[in-house]
């Protein structure tokens, strides 16, 4: 059913049955670092591929026949597949998932596609289009360098607001069969644009994006930050946090002591040279997958509110002097008793 002027509710709720993370080595060097399915070996992360792009697609055929296979199916019980991620025209999904044969939504949500495909799996799951619906997204440094900034062999600076984009892939399986963590609502994000133009700066390009689903979640159902044991958002950083807090405020509300941003808790900043955080669309997918997943299903968090964050630039865009519009989608987990 609808909730307010953005979210649903679902009365019947579909269920998060599994989930699976494929990471780079430098992720795994991180805090999380024990908590991933697969890392990847080396510098490059090829994952035995010859290409950054044919190493993401890889990424994101683990990824799925991973958690897949931890619901204990089969790709051909997999009814739909939403997917996407950051490089152009979404070839690292297309290429990546061709060979599962499964029906397949292309998204484009930048960072926040994780939420995306997670939102529409499960209302297509719930709407009773299919038992079970497959959501995927990934990121890959070397990928995305190339594609949005300059070739890693310039060796250009990298100024303190930057991002490290997660080298990472992250699937999960919606299903209506029972599991300890169900979808109960989704709070669609709309595009929010301030004006920003500094694509080095990606978290004060989404900290925006990133207040207005939140405060909107809270309005349409009609709860109090403390209703939520974690508010997660996808990437925005360090610098992005802090800007989330005051907008957040201005609006009345204080979410400080229950935030958890993937972009500082994926990356150790002391010893890892990550700038502001972790981003692309593996950030929030993997965090989710290996971190905040296992925590619900444990009922150590009971009700979480996860808002991964996206900012709308392309490399045409940019480059013509355009702003870096941001938008976040909110996807409502909660612990299920067995």
């Amino acid at each position: 059913m609808m909730k307010g002027k953005q979210s649903l509710y679902f009365a019947v709720s579909p269920y998060i049955l599994s989930a699976a993370s494929i990471a780079g080595k430098k992720e795994g060097e991180g805090p999380l670092g024990n908590c991933f399915d697969e890392l990847g070996k080396g510098k490059d992360n090829l994952f035995g591929k010859e290409s950054w792009e044919e190493a993401e697609s890889e990424m994101q055929k683990r990824a799925c026949l991973k958690a897949v296979e931890k619901a204990g199916l089969l790709p051909q019980d997999i009814r739909f597949l939403f997917g996407g991620d950051l490089l152009r025209q979404g070839v690292a999904t297309s290429m990546g998932i061709e060979a599962l044969k499964i029906p397949m939504f292309g998204l484009f949500g930048a960072c926040s596609t994780s939420g995306e495909a997670i939102a529409l799996s499960a209302m297509s799951v719930a709407a009773g289009y299919g038992d079970h619906v497959l959501a995927v997204t990934s990121s890959h440094f070397g990928s995305a360098e190339k594609e949005f900034r300059f070739p890693l062999g310039y060796a250009t600076q990298r100024p303190l607001s930057a991002q490290w984009t997660v080298t990472g892939s992250g699937a999960f399986v919606v299903s209506t069969q029972k599991s300890n963590v169900r979808v109960t609502g989704v709070t669609v994000g709309k595009i929010v644009d301030f004006g920003l133009k500094d694509s080095q700066n990606m978290g004060a390009c989404m900290a925006p994006a990133a207040c207005d689903t939140i405060t909107q979640n809270l309005e349409d159902f009609g709860r109090d930050v403390e209703e939520y044991d974690q508010i997660v958002t996808g990437d925005l950083g360090y610098i992005g946090q802090s800007i989330l807090f005051d907008l957040v405020r201005r609006k009345g509300k204080d979410i400080s002591k229950k935030h958890m941003d993937c972009g500082m808790k994926i990356f150790d900043q002391k010893t890892q040279d990550t700038h502001a955080g972790g981003s692309g669309c593996g950030c929030a997918a993997i965090t989710l997958a290996s971190y905040v997943l296992p925590k619900i299903e444990k009922g150590e968090w009971r009700k979480v509110l996860f808002v991964p964050t996206g900012a709308l630039m392309s490399t045409v865009s940019f480059n013509e002097g355009e702003s870096v519009p941001g938008i976040a989608h909110g996807i409502v987990l909660e612990h299920v008793n067995g």
